[in-house]
């Protein structure tokens, strides 16, 4: 951050300066010009990327900021905007104002508009246990990324990417949502788990009950999982997958830093190994995605496995134009 002290006024200026280019940066329309000018502004101090971070934390949480309820007899109207906006811009901005000053924030929070508590969590190398303010405690695999916000009625989980183990705190009142991928999990209490991979999700669910949906723009509160169950689903899935789980299930292995390939064809352990590598591997043909592969591996040594992979199974490595190790199928003699 700069060294220079600022007066509050000056400071206020590089807050809304890195509001507005939140927003603009996020319109289809913002032209390269706008994006090289927001480059330059970026990098002319670090305050400036600090305060943009800042602002990209609540873009996240205006996301999903639900429209207004009626209120009584009355209905909450948004102001006219310019035709060039939208709700979800217009959101974006309430929550920026709305979180700075505390008697806004206050009518937001009673509106559920604003959170009244907001965390961003991140494990990188390393497996990570963080306790969230409503007791919850959720076990972060390598590599994940989750925000967690508290509404006046609801709990929500934002899941960007990677894996985590919930153990939710009990409040039937107070719903805990998981949101991943064009899904959502809900629950009240209780322990599952959650696993993504691009537009892929599977719901493990060890304890309690949860309800799944794979498109939250459907009516309804989803599929029921019981203890055992899991449900899979990924973009443009009407209703998830269901399934019985068995004892043991290599899906939680993670949790001791393993990752459990248990007989599976290449195509199906794909997901799972590319989770856990910054180059994702590629499939050469269908004859490649048909060979089978089971065995326990370190998951911060998944680079380990790739490089192994001509080892253990009839094919071989190379690359593609893109960078991307390709895996290929020997040619039967």
């Amino acid at each position: 951050m700069s060294e220079t002290r600022l007066t509050e006024a000056q400071y206020d200026a590089i807050t809304e300066a890195a509001a507005q280019w939140c927003m603009r940066l996020h319109e289809p329309d913002c032209t390269d010009r706008e994006r090289e000018a927001f480059a330059v502004w970026l990098n002319a101090d670090p305050l400036h990327a600090f305060e943009y971070e800042a602002m990209l934390d609540i873009w996240d949480v205006s996301e999903h900021l639900p429209r207004p309820e009626p209120i009584g007899a009355h209905v909450v109207q948004l102001p006219q905007v310019p035709r060039r906006s939208t709700w979800q811009k217009y959101a974006t901005a309430a929550a920026i104002t709305l979180l700075a000053v505390p008697v806004a924030a206050y009518s937001g929070w009673e509106l559920g508009w604003v959170p009244n508590a907001y965390e961003r969590h991140q494990a990188d190398a390393q497996l990570q246990t963080v306790t969230l303010p409503d007791g919850s405690q959720v076990e972060l695999n390598l590599g994940t990324q989750l925000t967690y916000a508290n509404y006046k009625d609801q709990r929500r989980v934002t899941l960007s990417k990677g894996e985590a183990f919930f153990k939710v705190s009990h409040d039937v009142a107070h719903p805990f949502m998981v949101q991943a991928a064009e899904g959502r999990v809900r629950v009240t209490g209780t322990q599952f788990n959650v696993w993504m991979y691009e537009d892929q999700v599977k719901v493990t669910l060890l304890e309690g009950s949860v309800l799944v949906t794979s498109n939250q723009q459907l009516s309804g509160d989803g599929l029921r999982l019981e203890p055992g169950m899991q449900a899979r689903y990924k973009a443009g899935d009407y209703t998830p997958q269901i399934s019985q789980t068995y004892a043991n299930a290599p899906d939680l292995a993670w949790r001791n830093g393993k990752l459990v390939l248990d007989n599976l064809t290449l195509a199906d352990a794909l997901p799972m190994i590319n989770r856990y590598l910054g180059t994702p591997l590629v499939l050469a043909d269908s004859a490649t995605r048909q060979l089978r592969i089971g065995g326990v591996f370190n998951t911060k040594e998944i680079n380990n496995l790739v490089t192994s992979l001509p080892k253990v199974l009839p094919v071989y490595l190379s690359v593609n134009q893109d960078g991307n190790p390709v895996l290929n199928a020997l040619p039967r003699g």
